[in-house]
């Protein structure tokens, strides 16, 4: 599917829209919308948890919770304030909220001044470009005086009702790739976590011969295997330090920080994850970390609470911060490298998160206890070695999928980014377009290339 230019344009007097079709007219949001941010209320987790229901609770750029009554009910736009993805290629920053909606005060919310513009204006409010709007040096921030001065291509009425048509049509196809991608990530994960368990529990030789772990959730292992608890296999447990930091990292083997609980996400140790520790205060070296040291995240969401990983090489000048297990085991006993990879498993996984506690789906915990009472199957030594270097080659394949499957989904984000531009700002003419045709998704995609490709 390709579609034409419009016959005739002429200059928008905005710098970013350039030109529009001759007979569309430019409109500031003002013009269009009220703006209701006197009447938000934010929530903080405690409170959120004492109110959880089916309403949406809505923050800077998604819904962030749901809580049990609203604060608006109407055909309302929902436009990110700060913290939202303004300068991210296919990342939306309005929405359509229609319903029962509670948004706190990260987003602003506008109400349409004719419930049937609210597509157009969420349509065109991504279609913008923000360069001139949002400011702030460390954080972006709409506000409410800048997001009124933003203009918007604004068409006839029957067109501007086509377009919308269009759109809605035209991004479903897309939105639906992208959600076919989303399932396949979903699908990698779960074979990774199983191939992990079945390593894990059931070891790597088919034929051994098994026996009952004793443990229901396990079943049987290999039977040269030891099943203990954790508690039996660590030599020190430490927890670390959450001092006021600065925002910045330490960016040099030289400065002192403290990491944050993301150093550990999804197994990988990451150094860049920390704090720069302040001048006025004083750095404590017992909580360095170390080579082989076993650190596991105690508070953060559902899916990353326990989250561990290995301390490749000595770290003299970071140290862990209180949401951070320190764990050093003994390692003729245990290596840390296998027990990260047991970590992962789904089965432990389900245990420490039935161990973990909290106010608020957004940041649960979990005590040592949680860690020191998990049984593990116990391979000798030279075996964990090779359960380990295995996954590690099982998970390079999987990591390389998973590459390959985000890189797609970026792509149809950014064409279906560039298909809403070119058409809120004139850039294509769709007027000839009909719902019922019939094309190729591959010939839908091609007219989103980029904006320039309809310049």
């Amino acid at each position: 599917m390709s579609f034409p230019k419009y016959p005739e344009y002429k200059d928008s007097g905005v710098e970013w829209l350039g030109e529009v079709p001759a007979h569309w007219g430019v409109k500031q949001l003002k013009y269009l919308v009220t703006c209701l941010d006197g009447q938000r209320i934010p929530l903080n987790g405690v409170e959120r948890y004492s109110k959880q229901g089916s309403v949406p609770y809505w923050g800077a750029n998604k819904i962030m919770d749901y809580v049990d009554e609203a604060i608006f009910d109407e055909e309302l736009v929902l436009l990110g304030e700060d913290g939202a993805p303004f300068f991210d290629v296919g990342k939306p920053v309005a929405f359509h909220s229609s319903g029962p909606v509670w948004p706190n005060n990260h987003i602003h919310v506008l109400r349409p001044g004719d419930s049937a513009w609210v597509k157009s204006i969420v349509y065109g409010l991504n279609a913008t470009n923000y360069i001139d709007f949002v400011e702030g040096s460390t954080r972006d921030k709409l506000t409410q005086s800048r997001m009124m001065s933003i203009p918007l291509a604004w068409p006839p009425h029957d067109e501007r009702n086509h377009i919308d048509s269009f759109l809605d049509h035209e991004t479903a196809r897309i939105d639906a790739l992208v959600e076919e991608q989303q399932r396949l990530i979903e699908l990698l994960k779960e074979k990774r976590q199983a191939v992990i368990s079945h390593a894990v529990t059931k070891g790597l030789d088919p034929d051994v011969p098994m026996k009952d772990s004793g443990v229901e959730w396990l079943g049987e292992v290999p039977a040269h295997w030891n099943v203990v608890k954790f508690k039996y296999l660590i030599a020190e447990f430490e927890q670390g330090w959450s001092p006021q930091c600065d925002g910045d990292q330490a960016e040099t083997l030289d400065e002192w920080g403290v990491l944050k609980v993301g150093c550990v996400n999804y197994g990988v140790f990451d150094p860049t994850e920390n704090k720069r520790l302040p001048d006025n205060l004083e750095p404590r070296p017992e909580l360095s970390i170390r080579k082989d040291d076993l650190l596991i995240s105690r508070a953060n969401t559902r899916d990353l609470v326990g989250s561990a990983a290995h301390v490749p090489m000595d770290y003299p000048k970071l140290m862990a911060s209180d949401k951070i297990f320190v764990v050093r085991l003994h390692q003729r006993i245990c290596r840390s490298r296998y027990a990260v990879v047991y970590l992962f498993g789904k089965g432990v996984r389900h245990q420490i998160e039935l161990q973990a506690t909290g106010a608020s789906s957004s940041m649960l915990n979990i005590g040592q206890g949680a860690i020191r009472e998990l049984w593990i199957p116990l391979p000798p030594d030279s075996e964990q070695d090779r359960i380990v270097h295995e996954l590690e080659k099982r998970e390079a394949d999987f990591a390389a999928l998973e590459q390959e499957t985000v890189r797609h989904m970026r792509i149809l984000n950014e064409r279906r980014s560039a298909l809403i531009s070119a058409a809120v700002t004139g850039k294509i003419d769709v007027r000839g377009w009909q719902a019922d045709q019939q094309s190729r998704q591959s010939e839908i995609l091609m007219a989103a290339e980029t904006r320039a490709t309809y310049g």
